[in-house]
């Protein structure tokens, strides 16, 4: 049974975070109208979901991107990350037009009037990487190029390929668009993007960037212009060392959900001021 846990009220994600933790593991990290399908998780006879074809249709294939996007699987998701209509949890203050994250739940809210918002399944964090604060949308791309940090690069033959960063494209970590967060002026390293990996939708896996499905992110995309503000609710700050211990932090997927081949996080890196090997 998924049972929504508690929301928590945004904090401040400190500067001290993004000169220090942040630069090691995050340097790199069809539209519907509102009033669409609800989703189900039941079955015929107790068998495989029923896929509202209304789902079916806004996570279907898209051709007029730059690179093909692949339908999802949604038997592999749980129905509710799909993008739908939802009331606002009275428990959050958002004007519309405001993003709001709940990593704890894993959901993105675009609220509306009303107390509606539109709701969309994400990936977050893992431990050491979750953070909470106040943001806004400085800038946006389409199939954004992925920069690995230059730490990554002298270790990581894989990495030091990209010394102009990594085009966009299929194999991109960043997927088909990215949301760039800042607090004023300063660049919290932090993007809202897409990914290839669906799978991670609905869990904790990455290195503090939130994740969404391509179908996803490019529908927020058209929806979020600059100057959005976005709240990530909760109290959470990066832990260095988890950030340390990460060897990187984003990097291309892998091929599947099994584990990383040997060297894919290149060698260990110098450890952070105070941090002792």
């Amino acid at each position: 049974m998924n049972e929504t846990k508690p929301l928590k009220t945004a904090g401040k994600l400190s500067r001290r975070v993004f000169m220090i933790g942040l630069p090691i593991a995050l340097a790199a990290c069809q539209t519907s109208q509102p009033g669409g399908p609800v989703a189900s998780t039941s079955g015929m006879d107790g068998g495989a979901p029923v896929i509202d074809q209304g789902f079916a249709s806004m996570y279907g294939p898209i051709a007029d991107e730059p690179f093909p996007i692949s339908s999802i699987d949604l038997g592999k998701i749980n129905p509710r990350y799909y993008r739908q209509v939802v009331d606002l949890p009275s428990e959050i203050d958002a004007q519309p037009g405001t993003i709001v994250i709940d990593p704890y739940n894993h959901f993105l809210y675009l609220a509306f009037e009303n107390g509606k918002a539109l709701r969309y399944g994400v990936g977050v964090g893992r431990d050491g990487f979750a953070w909470s604060g106040d943001a806004t949308i400085r800038s946006k791309q389409q199939w954004p190029k992925w920069h690995p940090p230059k730490e990554m690069q002298a270790r990581d033959p894989a990495a030091a390929k990209w010394p102009e960063g990594m085009p966009g494209g299929p194999g991109n970590p960043l997927g088909a668009r990215a949301l760039y967060l800042y607090q004023g002026k300063v660049d919290t390293l932090y993007r809202i993007h897409g990914t290839t990996q669906p799978w991670s939708i609905g869990k904790s896996l990455s290195s503090g960037c939130i994740r969404m499905m391509n179908q996803d992110i490019i529908d927020l995309y058209s929806r979020a212009p600059i100057g959005t503000k976005v709240k990530v609710l909760g109290n959470a700050t990066p832990d260095p060392v988890a950030v340390y211990k990460s060897k990187g932090g984003a990097r291309p997927d892998p091929v599947n959900q099994a584990a990383a081949p040997a060297g894919y996080y290149g060698s260990e890196p110098t450890p952070p001021a105070g941090i002792k090997s």
